[in-house]
């Protein structure tokens, strides 16, 4: 799923095993079994969660299922009484805005180091 999203192009299985080992993963299942939505949160459990990789197959998409993805780490009981929240979206602000979601207050506090080729070549 995570391959074919236009912010992790070309990632390899072992990265996104890395990944989810080292986070909270929230999935989708449709009544076969089949994986059809995922969600990840990076967190401190105490302060902090970076809430990523929140993809929803698409044909199922329209559902809710990525709210409730998103739902299952706001209502965590681990995750109460973080100070904050982060993600990043190209274009699905809206479906984050009912949580409480806004644009960064200060966004030029935040910095980034940004490898644009971290698994080498893009996949042609």
């Amino acid at each position: 799923m995570l391959r074919d999203t236009y912010w992790s192009p070309g990632i390899p299985r072992d990265v996104v095993a890395r990944a989810c080992a080292n986070s909270m993963c929230a999935i989708a299942r449709d009544d076969s079994g089949h994986l059809i939505g995922f969600a990840r949160v990076v967190t401190d459990k105490a302060t902090f969660a970076w809430l990523c990789d929140v993809v929803v197959l698409s044909g199922k998409q329209g559902r809710g299922l990525g709210r409730e993805l998103v739902r299952t780490f706001l209502d965590h009981p681990e995750l109460q009484g973080l100070r904050r929240w982060l993600l990043g979206t190209k274009d699905a602000h809206g479906v984050y805005a009912p949580f409480g979601f806004t644009p960064l207050e200060a966004p030029e506090r935040f910095m980034q180091i940004k490898n644009p080729r971290p698994y080498g070549a893009p996949a042609s």
